[in-house]
């Protein structure tokens, strides 16, 4: 079976094409990966043309589509998830969600992933060494969850991944790994016991955990005096 992954809630608009065999087989037939955070609304489209064609599949043939919900900013999550929504619906085909902070998790390692949540501030979880997810998705700035890493609250022996913690390493004191972005290989095995067994389609509720940068304009000022 066929999916396409989409997530737009980093800086990176991902895309990709995978062939769910089993839920432990998953093979990654095309990736596409644009790293601009201005350019979501521009990029995606030619995104999934890209990645469709260098899988050698069409739309149609399609079984599932992954969509990483967040968290993330407002604008750039919500083309992606427009996106992914006006497909499934087009194809027939159901759509699933997935944390994107999940899509950035190996096992193997207790992990903290990080994510740039601009305004000095990071999304954040962290996971055990079997990948489950432990604390978040939460938003913090990093001199915050600085405090709650020493204490030891979040767990020992933290690697941290993601573009915010790389941006923010030397506020969060932990070693730094890859990778900076939801990976499409990843969002698949999350998914793929989920597209195997044709459950059914699940709401992309976007995770945006604060309210947008942009606000409604207050009552105009009186200009008299």
């Amino acid at each position: 079976m066929l999916a396409l992954l989409v997530d737009t809630a980093t800086a990176a608009v991902t895309v990709g094409v995978a062939e769910i065999i089993t839920p432990s087989d998953v093979t990654v037939r095309a990736r596409h990966v644009v790293v601009d955070a201005r350019r979501h609304g521009e990029a995606l489209a030619p995104g999934i043309t890209a990645a469709l064609a260098d899988a050698g599949v069409t739309a149609g043939q399609l079984s599932a589509i992954v969509a990483g919900v967040g968290p993330g900013p407002f604008t750039g999550l919500r083309v992606g998830l427009v996106t992914a929504s006006a497909m499934s619906d087009a194809l027939g085909i159901p759509a699933y969600p997935v944390c994107s902070l999940d899509g950035l998790v190996t096992p193997g390692r207790p992990t903290l992933v990080a994510t740039d949540a601009r305004r000095r501030e990071v999304y954040w979880a962290t996971y055990d060494a079997t990948g489950a997810r432990v604390h978040g998705p939460d938003v913090a700035k990093p001199a915050d969850l600085r405090v709650r890493l020493d204490t030891g609250e979040l767990g020992e022996g933290l690697l941290a991944v993601g573009n915010g913690a790389a941006l923010y390493a030397d506020q969060l004191g932990l070693p730094v790994g890859e990778p900076l972005y939801p990976d499409v290989a990843v969002l698949a095995r999350i998914t793929a016991a989920r597209i195997l067994s044709g459950a059914p389609a699940e709401p992309l509720t976007p995770l945006y955990l604060r309210r947008p940068d942009a606000v409604e304009p207050g009552a105009a000022k009186s200009v008299l005096r």
